[in-house]
């Protein structure tokens, strides 16, 4: 690390694609900032390709910029993060909508120990016509509702562009969005973490720009609820799992036996092949819940799960092989009756009433073999990863 890198406390980075008309006014104020309160920092601007002249403007004031050339807001800000020098950083957006004159609660809550302070808008205030309604009443409260029912993180506002953290500690989480889902990426990684986190009150208004906002509302929404999605397999694939395997085994056993009569309502073959489907969908999905979640511990998405990996200890490749034969060679048998049964009639016509009883289930059970079978293997092929590790470690 350089001595200036010691030197600086706080470095305040902004994310900058043709912000000519408020850029100079956010510098300004962090100056004021930095100045009042006496604090050793550095203004570094990272620049997305801006057209406007909005890089000399922001050296001429004494603002330091970065180049970044990939595009996209998360890029833009990971370049400036990756370029700071300051213990701590803050960062905001560079439109003037958030008072750069005024972070001393974040810089506050950064000394006392905490590695992600997160503004928020709703505590602290939202001047009139600063943020849309369907962002302020749809968007952000039910995006980030779901982060906290998903993730447990104590943030209500997950989307808030002003918040301070330290530096070490987000470069250590790896972030790899390049888009507005940067936002949800860095809450989601300290909180899955544990790193200290908490929120103070900030106060957004109405931006200085007279051109649109580069945020696309049903657009980066989408990309933040497929981050929120994707990396939270149990709610993806697990927790859908079990309510249609619920639903399908529910189905099987009440239909097996024979049709069921409720009111003028009759439920037969028909809604046993239902019923057999959703169990297999059922098991698909707890199948790729397992994996996803085996695969993000790999590529060290998510932080390793020692309880998870005892488990996959405990269940070795030739039992789940074993499992899997075994419901093939079930599923096979009843297949084979049923042709037998097929054959008794010299291939006639069949009762498909008491036929189809037969068949649905021996063919869920052969699809449902063959499924586990094949992610056994690849199971195996992803624990290869793991195991590689282990050695090294060992060495």
């Amino acid at each position: 690390m350089s001595q200036l890198s010691t030197e600086i406390e706080l470095s305040i980075v902004m994310p900058c694609l043709n912000e000519a008309e408020t850029i100079v006014a956010c510098i300004k104020k962090a100056q004021l900032f930095l100045h009042n309160y006496q604090i050793q920092g550095e203004i570094v601007i990272a620049d997305n390709g801006s057209t406007d002249g909005s890089q000399k403007m922001a050296e001429a004031h004494g603002a330091r910029v970065v180049a970044v050339a990939e595009k996209g807001y998360g890029s833009a800000l990971m370049g400036g993060i990756q370029a700071a020098n300051g213990r701590y950083i803050i960062m905001g957006d560079a439109d003037d909508s958030y008072d750069f004159s005024a972070l001393q609660p974040f810089i506050e809550k950064l000394r006392q120990g905490y590695q992600l302070v997160m503004g928020n808008r709703f505590k602290g205030g939202i001047a009139p016509g600063a943020m849309p309604l369907l962002h302020k009443y749809l968007g952000n409260p039910v995006l980030s509702g779901i982060g906290r029912l998903f993730f447990h993180s104590p943030i209500r506002d997950f989307h808030c562009g002003l918040r301070g953290f330290e530096r070490s500690a987000i470069l250590a989480l790896d972030l790899r969005t390049t888009g507005m889902e940067f936002a949800s990426e860095m809450v989601v990684k300290a909180t899955l973490h544990k790193l200290r986190i908490c929120e103070v009150p900030t106060t957004l208004s109405p931006d200085g720009r007279s051109r649109p906002p580069h945020l696309r509302s049903w657009r980066d929404g989408w990309r933040h609820l497929r981050f929120l999605l994707m990396y939270s397999p149990r709610w993806l694939f697990f927790y859908p799992g079990l309510m249609f395997v619920f639903m399908g085994f529910l189905g099987m056993s009440v239909l097996l036996p024979g049709p069921l009569q409720l009111g003028s309502m009759t439920f037969d073959i028909h809604t046993l092949l239902l019923s057999n489907g959703l169990l297999v969908i059922g098991v698909q999905t707890l199948t790729f819940a397992h994996l996803s979640h085996q695969f993000a511990i790999n590529m060290g998405l998510v932080p390793s799960d020692e309880g998870f990996i005892k488990r996959l200890e405990a269940i070795q490749l030739e039992s789940l092989l074993i499992a899997g034969g075994i419901g093939t060679l079930l599923g096979l048998a009843g297949i084979l009756y049923s042709i037998f049964a097929w054959g008794q009639m010299q291939f006639g016509p069949l009762q498909p009433e008491y036929m189809m009883r037969i068949l649905v289930p021996s063919v869920t059970l052969l699809i449902m073999g063959f499924q586990l079978v094949f992610a056994a293997f690849f199971r195996s092929i992803l624990q290869l990863k793991i195991q590689r590790y282990a050695s090294n470690e060992i060495d």
